[in-house]
């Protein structure tokens, strides 16, 4: 099976569903950015705060496996050049719909968050990457290539999951109102489902997933060069969040 062929269908029937993560932002937080009010998230609920973002005018921004006509949008009203690059064609489609009717300074690409090689070193000053690198196998190349595609003293803005949803079976836990932990981290559907589990989410279009460890999460930024200057977390909506958070921001600067 070709994982990220496997996840891109899986992301447009996604949109189809109405994901939370693909509906478009509205023509009211169009008109708020356009005023200078940022109000982006790369986690549930949080908003990135302020001084996070900086000033985006005229600013180079990538947001990275961040279609959804969300952040782009966003971004580019309040003065931006966006480039949005997602695996899902039907959630870039969301971002050139708002562009359309906005009139907004957005470019999609289709492409992988692992392989930004279309992309020249030094490009963009500021990299805005929501909840999205547990759809893939290894995300070190992500922090990797975020790194050289970053200028000098740019910023990378990530979501992630705490590697602690991944530990559940939820599957359980939805029928006995109980977190029962059963899978080791680093986790992998692809190893850990059933075959049986695996061809129903291959038939239903359901995404695969991965729980990354934060030593691959946050370390795995350092190692890429980064500096670690902002972190924060944030809830979800699962059973889980009663106990502790379940998502992650960081922000991570190139400073050579």
């Amino acid at each position: 099976m070709n994982l990220l062929e496997h996840n891109r269908i899986a992301w447009n029937n996604e949109v189809k569903k109405g994901n939370q993560w693909t509906i478009p932002i509205s023509e009211e937080q169009i008109q708020e950015a356009k005023k200078g009010l940022l109000k982006i998230v790369l986690t549930p609920f949080k908003a990135v705060p302020e001084d996070w973002i900086g000033n985006v005018v005229n600013k180079n921004v990538l947001c990275l496996a961040s279609g959804g006509g969300q952040q782009g949008p966003i971004l580019a009203a309040a003065g931006a050049d966006v480039t949005v690059l997602d695996n899902s064609d039907k959630q870039l489609e969301q971002d050139e719909k708002v562009a359309l009717k906005y009139n907004l300074n957005i470019k999609t690409i289709k492409g992988n968050m692992q392989d930004l090689s279309m992309f020249s070193a030094n490009h963009f000053d500021l990299i805005v990457h929501p909840v999205s690198n547990c759809f893939i196998d290894d995300i070190k190349p992500v922090w990797r290539e975020a790194y050289r595609v970053l200028r000098e003293n740019g910023k990378l803005l990530s979501g992630f999951n705490n590697p602690i949803i991944y530990m559940i079976n939820w599957e359980k836990a939805d029928k006995t109102k109980k977190c029962i932990i059963e899978n080791a981290i680093p986790y992998s559907d692809l190893k850990s489902l059933s075959d049986t589990k695996k061809k129903e989410y291959i038939g239903n279009m359901i995404p695969f997933e991965f729980g990354h460890s934060l030593t691959d999460q946050i370390n795995g930024q350092i190692e890429a060069g980064f500096i670690i200057s902002g972190f924060y977390e944030d809830k979800g909506e699962e059973l889980l969040d009663e106990f502790t958070n379940t998502f992650i921001a960081t922000k991570a600067e190139k400073v050579c």
